[in-house]
């Protein structure tokens, strides 16, 4: 029988050809998430819509992306299925087809809850994908793949700006056609990462070396929910920007639809760069610390930001793109290590936490701008990255950095 020695490339390698193909494959997934949020003006005028009910729409998405992921994990722990990577585009291309022609509000709801679950299927696998391609550099390999869903993320609104809001909702049809690059890459990405699995089965490999087998159940436990109330704070900061920052814009400095989405770019830009910066920092510098930096070291930012000028808004708002988002690469790989070869779960249920804690406080926010003002959210959401002090509880599970 082959050892692994003669396949280095399956646990040593960095293997940056699928890694940037996955992270395409990310990046085109979450294009396609950030389109819904960014038509909210549109569906708002057309439908009639108050703040309450463009939180539900988001909580509709967000509960069906976050309830399925951690069940969608644990099961391709023990049974991975890399075909599935293309049927969880195909409910998200079947969803923007049913957004672009939805007649109704409650259709509405419908439409982006296909795309929810497209997303919910998309994601474990994904991650175990950039995981298997790593070569050892875990946090490399996570910003790799996260810098291509914040990126989507950016340019989803960008395109949405340019094509759906000067010519109507149906123009969201569009979008399908990139849905349909998306699951011409994902079947190639499928059809590698089958390869490596049949290797895997052919080959006794070595399982990971387990950094936390000091600590006890109820310590790690108490060092997850830690990190949850991190994504918490994070993602209910995200969500006041993506879902009403645009909203924020035009009320208080009555810029116009498309200006607003540009602002709302340049953010998710930041967001994307930062992304980056944060899995090799992460690497070298021990993850925890750039947790603590990342979400804490955001707080004096987003305290000013609602009592600043347009100008000064924007930069703010790029700054703290930047400082936040280089926290989640660090996370996830941080509670990789804490349940070492349960990755789906642990990228299912980050992954599904932080869609749901930005569904629900999309929701909450929403009714919350309706009882008082946008100015008002933005005032108390400020507030939110001062959780990152918690961060000092958490153990010290790695080793020193060089």
């Amino acid at each position: 029988m082959q050892n692994v020695k003669a396949h280095p490339e399956i646990v040593q390698k960095t293997i940056y050809s699928i890694l940037f193909t996955i992270s395409f494959s990310h990046f085109i997934n979450d294009l396609l998430q950030a389109v819904i949020p960014s038509v909210y003006p549109l569906f708002k005028e057309k439908f009639d819509l108050n703040f309450t009910q463009i939180g539900l729409i988001t909580l509709t998405y967000q509960l069906t992306a976050s309830i399925l992921q951690p069940f969608v994990g644990m099961y391709t722990d023990k049974n991975s299925k890399p075909y599935s990577l293309m049927i969880g585009m195909s409910f998200t291309l079947l969803g923007l087809f049913f957004v672009s022609i939805a007649p109704s509000f409650y259709y509405l709801l419908v439409a982006v809850a296909l795309i929810g679950i497209g997303s919910s299927i998309f994601h474990p696998e994904s991650s175990r994908v950039a995981h298997l391609a790593s070569g050892g550099k875990k946090g490399l390999a996570q910003s790799i793949f996260q810098l291509g869903g914040n990126a989507g993320s950016a340019v989803g609104p960008l395109l949405a700006a340019l094509i759906v809001i000067p010519f109507g909702q149906s123009y969201i049809i569009w979008f399908c056609l990139i849905a349909l690059i998306g699951i011409s890459v994902l079947y190639k990405i499928a059809i590698w990462y089958n390869g490596q699995l049949e290797l895997k089965k052919q080959n006794k490999i070595a399982p990971e070396k387990i950094a936390t087998q000091h600590l006890s159940k109820n310590r790690i436990t108490f060092s997850l929910i830690i990190l949850l109330l991190l994504i918490f704070s994070k993602y209910f900061y995200l969500t006041s920007i993506t879902s009403y920052y645009t909203f924020f814009l035009i009320d208080k400095f009555h810029v116009s639809i498309q200006e607003s989405q540009i602002y709302l770019f340049a953010f998710l830009g930041a967001v994307a760069a930062g992304t980056l910066i944060g899995g090799p920092l992460g690497d070298k510098f021990g993850r925890k610390y750039v947790i603590w930096i990342s979400i804490l070291g955001a707080a004096p930012f987003t305290l000013l930001l609602p009592h600043v000028s347009l100008f000064w808004v924007g930069i703010l708002s790029i700054i703290i793109g930047l400082i936040i988002s280089s926290a989640f690469s660090a996370i996830l790989v941080y509670a990789t290590e804490l349940l070492p070869g349960k990755v789906g779960l642990v990228a299912g249920l980050f992954f599904g936490f932080a869609f749901g804690m930005g569904g629900l406080g999309s929701a909450v926010l929403g009714k919350l701008a309706d009882e008082t003002s946008i100015t008002y959210v933005f005032n108390v959401c400020a507030f939110l990255p001062l959780l990152g002090i918690i961060t000092g509880f958490l153990p010290n599970i790695e080793s020193k950095k060089a």
